[in-house]
């Protein structure tokens, strides 16, 4: 199957069923579009069934150049949702996409519930489900594993919910990254409830870049009742993201975050460093809570790391100690 698009204004609900395996063409310039199924500028869509989205991403995995190329090659997408509103996409599995699995644009109240995202953990830059601009997304009962963000959150989003959530292997569940470009819109009111993440290289994470020119806002995030197995980095806000030296560290984030929720949180952690509030030395956190973190690093308290914040402690929680080492 090559590229489809679904494009509105249509009269809802609009109803797609979706029963056995549809294949993408291996090749990326066999798809004749960016994304198998594309949906735009629909009102009361359904996506039901059992049906699988292959994107037969092994081909296309050996050719990103991402960890090369600032300005690399998009090699394709399972799902794209563009300025979808009030919608369901239930029980639909995407299998080894070539880029992103998911990407969702502009959408209002839309819920996947019960999806299913597949792929191994050297499938490079295939995000789960990645979220800009949008309001009102709900991502529950879910399975990602995959290679990169299980769910990824960039600019303009606004009331997601990512609530049971199952994830690994992959990155973690991640906001951001912002602030490369100018034009970015505010993040605000992400909840993340209820999530187990397995052996990911993080959990969950706000990632700003350094020396860029974002100075939006991040405010209302709150990660509760979250479990961790042997999770790299289980907790971490970095202000310092920069992957692959593509940029410069010289000026800090001008990213505000603040009114972070971090509340029952428990697990092991495949680092000593448990928690770490790496806060920008221009703006730093405000309005940061921590309570009940119990994360065990070879049977030893994990330990968190904070700087340029000063969280509000109760119940259960390392202390906070400085970096030992500032990154330069």
């Amino acid at each position: 199957m090559t590229h489809v698009l679904l494009k509105g204004p249509c009269k809802a609900p609009v109803e797609l069923y979706v029963d056995g395996t549809i294949k993408a063409p291996v090749k990326p310039e066999d798809m004749g579009g960016d994304e198998i199924l594309r949906i735009d500028y629909v009102n009361g869509l359904s996506i039901t069934g059992n049906g699988v989205f292959d994107g037969q991403g092994s081909y296309a995995w050996k050719q990103n150049e991402c960890s090369k190329k600032a300005n690399c090659k998009l090699l394709g997408m399972n799902f794209a949702f563009n300025f979808v509103t009030n919608s369901i996409v239930r029980s639909i599995t995407s299998k080894d996409s070539k880029h992103f699995h998911v990407n969702v644009l502009g959408c209002k109240n839309l819920t996947f519930d019960g999806f299913k995202v597949t792929a191994p953990h050297n499938s490079a830059n295939t995000d789960g489900i990645h979220i800009g601009r949008s309001n009102g997304v709900n991502v529950l009962n879910t399975n990602i594993a995959t290679g990169d963000d299980c769910v990824s959150l960039g600019d303009g989003s606004r009331n997601v919910l990512v609530q049971n959530v199952k994830c690994g292997p992959g990155h973690g569940i991640a906001i951001g990254s912002l602030g490369k470009y100018k034009e970015e819109e505010p993040v605000d009111g992400i909840t993340i409830k209820g999530c187990t993440l397995k052996g990911t290289d993080n959990g969950v994470r706000i990632k700003t870049w350094p020396s860029t020119p974002g100075t939006i806002t991040v405010t209302n995030m709150r990660f509760e009742d979250i479990t961790m197995d042997n999770v790299k980095n289980p907790i971490i806000i970095d202000q310092e993201y920069c992957p692959w030296n593509q940029c410069t560290k010289k000026y800090p984030s001008k990213i505000r975050i603040s009114k972070v929720i971090i509340k029952n949180i428990k697990g092991t952690s495949a680092t000593k460093e448990g928690l770490i509030l790496a806060c920008s030395s221009g703006v730093p956190c405000q309005g940061v809570e921590i309570s009940n973190v119990d994360l065990k690093f070879n049977g030893a308290p994990a330990i968190a790391v904070c700087s340029n914040v000063k969280p509000k402690i109760s119940g259960k929680v390392p202390p906070c100690t400085a970096p030992s080492n500032k990154k330069q």
